[in-house]
């Protein structure tokens, strides 16, 4: 055989080769999916026995048309699986693909060795090919290949996010100069392929050719009743999705609203109070008291909203940084060591110099140790003691924050994440928190792939457990922290 005819073998070119070549047009596999099974429910319905070679897409979904096909025939068919050289641990797979699927049913048909070079036409068309003495069709999808390489696809994949370049014909003279290229091409395989396999009638039933017309339609009218119910159902998952954020938006800014109502009405009740013509000194000083504490309470609950604001829009643009602990700890610790003298509380930490540096968000692991350092020392009364102290915990860093504070109901722990939520219990009764501490170390955590865990019981105190990703860890999962 002639080397460069050999390379340059292509079912497509064939069939474009003809005085008046069919009309190529784009189609996605879906769409030549519904060519194939019109064609097949023809064959089916009106029982025509008929010579089928085919070349197909890779999947179980194509080679379970032909058995459908095969396993309703009254009489044997010959169908011919017609397959590259190249590659062949793909072509491999795909016949135990096959197997796999069709073990109880399988499909019987003979393998046809196309030769061919990599990159070549032939390997990268389909075709199905159908012959019988009332009835002929041509199905030839080409899929010109993108030599992108940095872009690593597999077959399959490659096969969905391009389109398909098909031809569909009746032509008896388009479905014979095809088989006399087949018939060329496999010259080493003739001698157990019946001579008129390779011969076309000359021409189909124009009633079977009107059914065949009616079956696409109804296959592809099909397809576009599955893509509008897909579409449907995606719209709806949009718009309850988008029900969802207005329901926790609404309930966010109820909360909100709760949140400063509360200090103005402390206000407005102490300035009523502090109207009064009878007030006496020690009662005018008790509300100055109010007043200020409210005003500070309401002072502190805006600029936490502010900072989680803030927070939330910075953080989708901002990026991983490498930062170690032992530059952080000590001095936050440094800055709250005067609260906790005033308080009685042993404030202490253990960072070793030689930990290794973890992902966060930038500026968010001083943020993190701000908020839990200043939630234990807070919670825990006078003469308590409060440990931060960080080690080696598998492939992440383990900050521990641990306290002898009041402690948290076990009912308690997965709320207090939660914005706005404050555990009032004790001593915490007197504290004037906006409750989004925890709420903000939540957020920096899920963007950086970090975690935290808590155990506490109550009059016991509280272990907050946060673990980072070190630099040489490469499995980060940003977003995905175990609570």
């Amino acid at each position: 055989m002639n080397d460069s005819l050999h390379k340059d073998f292509s079912v497509y070119q064939l069939a474009l080769g003809v005085d008046s070549p069919p009309q190529a047009f784009p189609l996605n596999p879906a769409t030549l999916l519904s060519l194939v099974r019109a064609t097949i429910d023809l064959l089916i319905e009106r029982q025509i026995n008929a010579t089928i070679w085919f070349k197909l897409p890779p999947g179980k979904i194509w080679y379970t048309e032909l058995i459908r096909y095969q396993s309703s025939a009254r009489t044997v068919s010959t169908i011919y699986n017609c397959q590259t050289k190249e590659k062949k641990a793909e072509a491999d797979a795909d016949a135990e693909s096959e197997e796999n699927l069709t073990s109880s049913s399988p499909l019987d048909c003979r393998h046809i060795s196309l030769a061919s070079i990599p990159n070549s036409h032939i390997s990268c068309e389909y075709f199905l090919i159908v012959l019988s003495p009332n009835f002929c069709s041509v199905v030839v999808a080409y899929q010109p290949i993108k030599k992108d390489k940095s872009k690593v696809l597999s077959k399959e994949n490659a096969n969905k996010s391009q389109p398909l370049l098909t031809l569909i014909s009746i032509d008896s003279k388009v479905i014979q100069i095809i088989l006399d290229g087949l018939k060329q091409e496999i010259k080493s395989e003739l001698d157990t392929i019946a001579p008129t396999d390779f011969i076309c009638p000359t021409a189909s039933e124009p009633g079977l050719i009107s059914q065949l017309f009616a079956k696409q339609i109804q296959r592809q009218d099909e397809i576009n009743r599955q893509i509008r119910t897909e579409r449907i159902s995606k719209l709806k998952e949009k718009n309850q999705n988008l029900h969802k954020k207005e329901r926790l938006k609404d309930e966010y800014l109820s909360n909100v609203c709760q949140e400063l109502r509360t200090p103005l009405t402390q206000i407005k009740t102490a300035l009523s109070l502090l109207n009064s013509p009878n007030i006496k000194p020690n009662q005018r000083q008790r509300y100055l008291q109010m007043l200020n504490s409210q005003c500070d309470r309401q002072s502190i609950l805006i600029t936490s909203l502010l900072d989680l604001v803030q927070l939330e829009h910075n953080l989708e643009n901002t990026t991983l940084e490498l930062v170690k602990l032992a530059d952080i700890v000590p001095g936050v610790v440094s800055t709250y060591q005067p609260l906790a003298q005033e308080k009685g509380i042993m404030l202490a930490y253990t960072v070793p110099t030689d930990l290794p540096a973890v992902w966060c968000v930038s500026g968010g692991l001083k943020q993190i140790v701000i908020n839990l350092l200043h939630n234990s020392i807070n919670f825990t009364a006078n003469g308590g003691q409060v440990w931060v102290r960080a080690k080696f915990h598998g492939e992440y860093i383990q900050l521990e924050v641990r306290d002898t504070g009041i402690g948290i109901a076990e009912s308690e722990i997965p709320k207090i994440f939660e914005c706005f939520y404050r555990v009032r219990s004790g001593v915490s009764d007197e504290i004037n928190g906006a409750g989004l501490g925890l709420t903000i170390v939540q957020r920096l955590l899920w963007h950086c792939g970090g975690s935290i865990n808590v155990k506490s019981k109550l009059d016991e105190g509280s272990l907050f457990t946060v673990q980072l990703a070190t630099e040489n860890n490469k499995a980060i999962n940003a977003g995905k922290a175990n609570i």
